[in-house]
């Protein structure tokens, strides 16, 4: 079984506003709804689990009344103090009707364009491995720097990758990988990758989609409106 968990717990301080950026409505929808329905039309998705506030549960069960997303809908998670805990969270409540030989494919409810495509090639990779995750080359040439005033040594560009998101994983490892990690330690994780490679699981890289990009900002969300 292949499960998706969506991240719809975070505030989107960043980009202002009254309400969370997931939950702007671009276009006459929510931004979730975008990857939501995506995500339910594909064939290899068999369950979806939620992290979202109590206080916006109701507001996600209206917009899936109806639609083949309900009935791919295992239900709610809590938001934890960061994403890898709200991943953990999901990951709680997903043991508790999936197998430890399940895939979980993690995705931001704030990527809304997310491709039938690359949800494709995600879980096909998988076979053999650990886990996978969708990269993209770096264009500008990076530096290391210790102190964030002075360059440290120079990066070779070849070999470093922006990691996105959705993120496969094998259940079982994972949940493991993250468990090792409570209390304290999962604070200080930010990539959901993170927990995978420190506990040696084998992850395959895949070419990402400049397209999937996470909105932040005020100026991801004019971005994301010019495209839709």
């Amino acid at each position: 079984m292949n499960i998706a968990l969506i991240l719809s717990g975070g505030t989107g301080s960043r980009i202002g506003g009254d309400i969370p950026k997931q939950y702007i409505e671009v276009h006459g929808r929510p931004i979730i709804s975008y990857c939501l329905e995506i995500i339910a039309l594909h064939e290899m998705i068999d369950a979806v689990q939620i992290v979202a506030d109590r206080s916006w549960q109701d507001f996600i069960l209206e917009r899936i009344k109806g639609t083949v997303f309900q009935q791919k809908f295992k239900g709610f998670a809590m938001p934890g103090e960061n994403r890898q805990l709200s991943i953990w969270n999901g990951l709680e409540s997903i043991k508790e009707y999936a197998s430890d030989q399940d895939l979980i494919f993690i995705h931001d409810a704030a990527r809304p364009m997310l491709s039938h495509d690359l949800i494709s090639r995600c879980l096909d990779a998988a076979a053999g491995y650990d886990g996978v995750i969708p990269v993209l080359p770096m264009k500008d040439t990076v530096y290391l720097s210790e102190d964030g005033e002075k360059i440290t040594s120079l990066l070779n560009r070849s070999q470093i990758f922006a990691g996105q998101a959705p993120e496969v994983f094998a259940l079982g490892a994972y949940y493991h990988a993250n468990e090792v990690l409570l209390p304290e330690k999962i604070l200080k994780i930010n990539g959901s990758t993170e927990p995978a490679i420190m506990a040696g699981m084998k992850i395959k890289m895949i070419p990402g989609d400049e397209r999937n990009f996470k909105i932040t900002t005020k100026e991801d969300l004019k971005r994301f409106e010019e495209m839709e």
